[in-house]
Parts: C-alpha cells; structure tokens; sequence
C-alpha cells in the first residue's frame, strides 16, 4: 500500500513539473508572445472566456517595466508584447505564467525563460497611428509583414534589409478617447525603424502631412499614398504620421551583428553616454536670458502697414476722379433750379400777402348754382309757414342767413315755442292720399 502511495505522488509531481519554454528579444525590436491553451495541454473549450492566464517575473509579483500583458476577448488568448531597453541588453528573465481553467478550477504553471540580445537601437523611425485596427490585430504576423512590405517595397526601398517594428501600443493606452460605438476598432499606435536613411518620397509624405500636426485627428484627409494602405486594409490618421530620426553612420549598415571594429567603439561611447545620463538626478534648465524673445515691431508694422496702404491707394483714386472728371458731373437742369428755388418761394409768399390784403370780401371758390328753398314761421300764425326760395349766388343770402341765425334758438331747429318767434323748422311732409290699386298693382 505504501508503495502505490510513493508511485501516485511521483506521478504527481511529475504532472506538477511546470513546463519550460525558451524565448529570445532583441533590444528595440518589439517582442511578442500568444499565450493560449494548448501550451497548458489544454485544447477542448467548454464555457467562453474558460481559462485565464497570469504572468509575472519568477518570485516577483509583476512584469518586467518595457513588458505588458493584455488578454483578448476577440482571440480567447493572452498576449505578451514590449520593446527591450538598452538597459536589458545581454540578460536573462524568467517569466511565471499561471493558468486558471474556470470550469474545474485546474491550475497549471509554465516558466518561460527569456534572453534579451543586444542590438543597435534603429536611429530613423517613422510613426503612425491605424484607425481601423487594434492592438491585437498587429499580433498576427501576416498583418505586420503586410506593413514592412509597404515600406520596404514602395516607401522606403533603403530599409528593405533591416526594417522592423519597434514599438506598438493602443491608442486608448496612449491618451485616446474610447470610440462612441464599441463595434469601432480603438486604433493602434505602430513605430517602424531602420537605419538606412529616409527616402525621398518619405520626406515628400512627411512636407505633405505637415501643416496637419496642429490638429488632434484628421481622418479625413486623404494623401497621394493612400491607396497603398488601403489595399492592404491599413487606414491611417495623418494627423500622427511623423519621421523622426538623424543621419545614420555609414559603418551601420545592418544590426544582425555584422559590424566592424568601430561599430563597436561607437557602441561603447553610447553606453558611456548613457550612464552619464543615468547618474544626472537633477535637471538643468535653460537660463532666462537664454529663452528667446518674440519681437512684436514686425508684426505690428506689417499689421498697419498694409492696410495703410491699401488706404491711401483707394484714397488717391477717389480723389483723381472728383479733381479730374469734375465736368462729367455737371448738369444744367440743377444748376438752373438751385438757382431759381428762392424766387419761387419770394413768388409764393407775395401772392399770399395780396390774398390777405383783398380778403375783405368772402370768396367762394365752389359753384353755387342751385337754389334752396328756406321755411320761416311768422310770429302771428306759426302754424302756417312761409316759404321763401334763395339762391346761393345771391349775396345777400350769407347777410339774411346771418341775421336769421341769430334770432334762432341755441337748442334745436326742431323746437316749436308759442312764446319764441322767427323760428325755422322743417315743413311738414303733405298729408297721405290713398288711392286704390287695382288687379295688376296699378293707382287709379
């Protein structure tokens, strides 16, 4: 019984053993690892999102600091990506992954063992930012060839024996905005570098994209190289399309270790370089005097200089056409009754003074042809009135009617009074004859 019990726990820590892999990065090339199931032993998937995965440096509770780790729900996988520092050129890591299996809560351990090689850091790069894409889709091999051979074949043929990938990360890790819809890609951030100097029509691109830099994002705009992209499924914001970078030494042609004796030497002088930055704790500013200034004359002389101009040009024209053609404007009819309008009016204020000196008489300016008949009521029989016919051209029509109103009454015409005398009023209506109106309507 004993004996089975040794057998069973040699086997168990046999199936504990943690396997080994052995991985190697080059410093300033981007690294990458797809941690999934089958490296546990582990290929039926029952439940989505079954199994999780955590690594970490041997004995320490996190990753390297160039190192990340993200896990994709697209892809079911883990990944490992970063670019090595100078600073880990020539050392050894070793890397704890644990997976978890969600289902029966199984946990398996691999120690991936890693080698940091030395390699000169690229010193001409070009960074771009693909809106179309995540972090994750630059994990497949193809999509990245499919983007060095856009460089290496069409943009930059100089790069075609050493251009690699030296830095990628998310846009969002970066700074960027979460898109609106989580069906849109969130963009990648993309890095490429070589030493071989920048191509003409790199440098062409970069004048062409210029004036775009002031912006946050422009995927709108469209260039003279953006159906090479488009045709490989790359859609890029110019807007972040940069060239960054210095002259390359002629004795660095390749970084596969292929250099000479001063590459070497160069190689020392910039790690000296280095570690003098590295003991500098303290950073040196720029003195005041040093910090140039804006002189605003010229600005102020173009701002009024020009416009002063312009002025005094239209001045100078609006004055030779009044000074010039003066006779052109000339016109007899004004010139006549500006002078003549004061004797018009001396005309029209005599005619008014006579009017008022001969106003003695009163003038009627209506016809009075027609005759009215007036009805007075005599004191001694009021009830028989008399009618009397005056004419309105006679002029004593206005005197009779003038004496007669002042004997009529202050209330109505319509009074009749015994006591009152020279009263008018209207005539009564004639008394009413009724006829008889026959069959047909007709008076006899």
């Amino acid at each position: 019984m004993q004996f089975l019990l040794l057998i069973l726990a040699c086997l168990g820590v046999n199936s504990a053993r943690a396997l080994q892999f052995q991985l190697q990065a080059n410093v300033g090339e981007l690294f990458t690892y797809k941690i999934e199931p089958q490296l546990f032993n582990w290929t039926h998937q029952v439940i989505s999102e079954q199994f999780r995965y955590r690594p970490s440096l041997q004995n320490y509770p996190d990753l390297p600091s160039w190192m990340r780790y993200m896990y994709s729900h697209e892809y079911h996988a883990g990944f490992l990506y970063g670019t090595p520092p100078i600073s880990a050129a020539g050392k050894s890591l070793s890397l704890d992954v644990v997976a978890l299996n969600r289902q029966n809560y199984e946990t398996r351990q691999m120690v991936i063992s890693m080698f940091v090689a030395h390699k000169f850091i690229t010193p001409n790069v070009v960074q771009m930012k693909i809106d179309n894409l995540n972090w994750v889709h630059l994990m497949d091999p193809g999509r990245v060839e499919n983007l060095r051979n856009i460089f290496r074949k069409d943009l930059w043929p100089g790069s075609k024996e050493d251009l690699s990938v030296v830095f990628m990360e998310s846009a969002v890790n970066m700074g960027g905005r979460l898109p609106l819809r989580p069906q849109q890609r969130e963009g990648v951030i993309v890095h490429v570098g070589s030493f071989s100097q920048f191509s003409p029509r790199l440098k062409e691109l970069q004048e062409e994209v210029r004036p775009l830099y002031k912006l946050p994002s422009c995927t709108y705009k469209r260039t003279s190289v953006q159906k090479i992209f488009e045709n490989v499924g790359f859609k890029l914001d110019w807007c972040a399309f940069k060239m960054v970078g210095m002259e390359s030494p002629t004795e660095v042609l390749y970084h596969n270790n292929q250099a000479t004796g001063r590459l070497n030497e160069h190689q020392k002088q910039h790690q000296q370089t280095e570690e003098q930055h590295r003991h500098i704790e303290h950073w040196m500013g720029i003195s005041r005097e040093d910090v140039p200034m804006r002189n605003y004359i010229d600005e102020f002389a173009f701002a009024f200089a020009i416009p002063g101009m312009i002025l005094a040009v239209l001045l100078g024209m609006l004055s030779a056409v009044l000074c010039f053609q003066h006779h052109k404007f000339y016109d007899p009819h004004s010139e006549f009754f500006f002078a003549n309008i004061f004797h018009l009016c001396e005309e029209s204020c005599e005619k008014t003074q006579s009017d008022f000196e001969d106003g003695s008489s009163i003038h009627l300016d209506y016809p009075m042809s027609s005759t009215v008949q007036m009805v007075q009521c005599s004191d001694t029989k009021p009830m028989q009135p008399v009618t009397t016919l005056k004419s309105l051209k006679d002029p004593n029509f206005l005197l009779d009617n003038t004496s007669l109103r002042s004997q009529s009454p202050n209330n109505s015409l319509y009074q009749l009074d015994s006591g009152a005398s020279g009263i008018y009023a209207r005539p009564k209506p004639p008394p009413y004859k009724g006829g008889t109106l026959g069959r047909n309507a007709v008076d006899i």
